[in-house]
């Protein structure tokens, strides 16, 4: 879900580049593009700790 509002604000960014919207509506597109990509970051990190814990209490178990 979050990969395909990154997609989506991607392509409104670069329309907006492309068709020379004015500048206030381009950079409003840069900041929301960056604030969906540092969550999606966020979450993929938050799920490589969670597997990270999960590998250790199995390693303990054996």
């Amino acid at each position: 879900m979050l990969e395909e509002k990154i997609i989506e604000k991607r392509k409104k960014l670069n329309e907006s580049i492309e068709k020379n919207t004015n500048y206030d509506m381009t950079y409003k597109l840069s900041v929301e593009l960056d604030d969906l990509i540092s969550q999606f970051y966020k979450k993929k990190e938050k799920k490589k700790k969670k597997e990270k814990k999960e590998k250790r209490k199995v390693l303990y178990m054996v």
